[in-house]
């Protein structure tokens, strides 16, 4: 039977798994990704039945959005760091309870206030499970995996979104749109109740399992460092955040713009937008895909390619809402979408390689808080009130040209990228050495 080693980084000791569980691993962890998204995404869908029933402004509707990505934001760190210490498979499965209940009473709102109440809850229960789930991924697949297993898994969003999207407008028009957050709930707390019984812990974790109490404060101290430790590493956050901006708007606002710009009702407007995001989830994997194959020698490669991406999906989505409603225009939004989120997998490797193996769950929530204070939260927000302003079609113009600034912090990522990999490789050099002399594991 094929084992894969645990991507423990230059640690040797590491147990290897069976390769069908990885992929089993892999397949349920994902699958509660996409129960994430589609219970967040799903509310883009019922937008202009709420809208209508509640008299809401674009405005609210965008802070009902931007509400889970800054509660994301705000607790993705304490709450990875919790579940680096406390168990990563225990906090999934809590994670994962807690927002689809939370998704349940989004279907039992009687007005905008309850609404904001269960989003907001909708947002504390998904706000560690990208960081956490993506570091128990990496965790038993090999190293030069990276980039592509963080993209493939990350996709794992945009698929949810696109199912989110699609059976939510269908849903509700035939059964209402509380129907719609019921059918999301319900799919999210089978997973809860599946995960944790299939992925143990001690199975995916052994060398983190048997670590000593007494040598958990000298093993956490350093590593923690790695999180911000370098200008590289910062940058990529940074980059990654601006970049998700450009594809989070999209995302939350193409099923309104494709009502009132194209005159679709709910049904066929969330399922024209899905296939959008599904074209966002494809690239994200592509691209992730690209980025090892081209780098796996040639590590700088990976900040050139985000840096490509950014640029193109500016160009891209710029000339579609230049263009008036039509395929041209949906079919240059297509495309600008498959390479907007293309930066998730060179952000992810370059997180992954720049910071402790023992600390990748807080440092993706440290990526997570970066996607969602500067992308996901705020764009959805910005964007509904420039619309309530100008109108959503002027404020889509606006939106792509974030991607520029992405671009300029990934190129300074890309001027000290080689530097801080060799500081980092020297100093888990001497915690091997200081290992060897002083008998203690680090």
């Amino acid at each position: 039977m094929a084992f894969h080693p645990i991507a423990a980084d230059d640690d040797c000791s590491g147990v290897g798994v069976t390769r069908t569980y990885a992929w089993i691993v892999f397949a349920l962890t994902f699958g509660l990704l996409i129960s994430d998204y589609m219970s967040r995404q799903v509310l883009n869908a019922v937008f202009p039945l709420l809208k209508g029933e509640w008299a809401l402004s674009d405005g609210q509707l965008g802070l009902l959005s931007g509400v889970v990505a800054l509660m994301v934001g705000l607790l993705t760190f304490p709450l990875s760091l919790l579940a680096d210490r406390f168990g990563r498979v225990k906090s999934l499965a809590l994670m994962a309870l807690l927002w689809s209940l939370a998704t349940l009473g989004c279907g039992l709102a009687q007005d905008y206030p309850q609404m904001f109440i269960a989003r907001f809850m909708v947002g504390v229960g998904e706000a560690a499970y990208g960081s956490v789930g993506i570091a128990v991924v990496i965790s038993v697949f090999p190293k030069h995996l990276r980039a592509t297993l963080a993209s493939a898994f990350m996709a794992g969003g945009m698929f949810g979104s696109v199912l989110g999207m699609a059976l939510g407008g269908a849903i509700a028009a035939k059964l209402g749109w509380r129907w719609s957050f019921a059918g999301m709930a319900l799919f999210g707390l089978l997973l809860a109740v599946l995960y944790p019984i299939i992925v143990r812990e001690a199975r995916i974790a052994p060398q983190r399992a048997s670590l000593a109490v007494n040598k958990a404060a000298a093993a956490v101290q350093r590593p923690l460092s790695t999180l911000c430790s370098s200008r590289s590493v910062i940058a990529a956050y940074i980059g990654s955040g601006l970049q998700l901006f450009v594809g989070g708007t999209v995302i939350v606002w193409m099923p309104s713009y494709l009502n009132r710009y194209y005159a679709m009702a709910t049904d066929k407007a969330g399922g024209v937008a899905a296939i959008i995001v599904l074209c966002s989830g494809a690239g994200m994997i592509l691209c992730g895909m690209l980025s090892d194959r081209l780098c796996r020698h040639c590590p700088e490669r990976k900040v050139a390619l985000a840096i490509a991406y950014c640029l193109g999906s500016c160009l891209l989505l710029s000339a579609a809402f230049a263009l008036s409603a039509g395929a041209a225009q949906l079919l240059l939004i297509c495309l600008g979408m498959l390479m907007a989120a293309g930066t998730t997998g060179p952000a992810g490797a370059m997180v992954a390689n720049l910071t402790h193996y023992s600390v990748h769950g807080t440092a993706f929530a440290t990526l997570t808080l970066a996607n969602n204070l500067l992308g996901l939260a705020p764009g959805p927000f910005i964007t509904g009130k420039l619309s309530d302003v100008i109108g959503l079609h002027a404020a889509f113009q606006w939106v792509p040209l974030v991607s520029i600034a992405a671009a300029a912090v990934f190129f300074y990522a890309k001027c000290h990228y080689h530097k801080d990999i060799a500081r980092l490789a020297g100093e888990r050099a001497d915690d091997l050495e200081s290992e060897a002399t002083s008998g203690v594991k680090v």
